[in-house]
């Protein structure tokens, strides 16, 4: 039966089918599947195989936006759920997202932000388009963790150098560490800016933030 079902889920990210995605995320806390499991096991799957499609050139952005929103319906169901059984656990850290400045792709990042909250850490996800002075105010603010910047641009990959440096200038990076991510980040990029960790995915990005703050894996 689950696994029918998570096959469903994958499903209706793939074909964008908010209702449907939200309707399934219901059957899985009624038929006790544990959340975690229906999002990575599940509407993950259909998240990635768009994101494949999408970078094969097979679909296009109208259908990657609503693979996003059916995982944001399916997300609003579960979280509560996922809060539910995650209450008496302890905080890993604090970790504030966002997508750089002239960058507006949302689905990595809100999947990173799924997949951390899931995971136990405390997210505060800014959005889209967000300027470097807005993301390190939030981040001193909470008293952040983690810095999590992506951008999905060639053009816009250089607003994740620019806030490290701003960062550095702040005497941030003691206490604040810096993950990045998107489709053109690379090993030598992130070594080049001086970012802490990196991820291709959003189940690595859960395992290099606890890496960055050595929480148990």
């Amino acid at each position: 039966m689950s696994e029918e079902l998570l096959k469903a889920m994958a499903q209706s990210i793939i074909d964008g089918e908010s209702e449907i995605a939200a309707d399934l995320a219901r059957q899985a806390i009624e038929a006790g599947l544990d959340p975690l499991t229906a999002i990575s096991k599940g509407f993950v799957e259909g998240v990635n195989q768009v994101g494949d499609s999408f970078a094969c050139g097979d679909v296009f952005l109208p259908e990657l936006v609503m693979a996003g929103e059916a995982m944001k319906a399916a997300i609003a169901v579960l979280e509560p759920e996922l809060k539910k059984r995650g209450a008496a656990r302890e905080v890993l850290g604090k970790v504030v997202l966002a997508t750089v400045e002239g960058d507006i792709h949302e689905i990595g990042k809100s999947l990173v932000g799924t997949m951390l909250t899931a995971s136990g850490f405390e997210v505060f996800d800014l959005g889209v388009n967000v300027p470097a002075d807005q993301i390190l105010a939030k981040a001193e603010e909470v008293k952040a963790d983690i810095i999590g910047l992506s951008a999905l641009l060639t053009t816009t990959m250089v607003r994740q150098k620019e806030i490290i440096e701003a960062m550095d200038a702040r005497g941030m990076r003691n206490r604040t560490k810096v993950m990045i991510g998107g489709a053109p980040v690379t090993s030598d990029w992130v070594e080049k800016i001086k970012a802490d960790g990196y991820s291709e995915d959003a189940i690595g990005a859960v395992n290099a933030a606890k890496l960055l703050l050595d929480a148990p894996a």
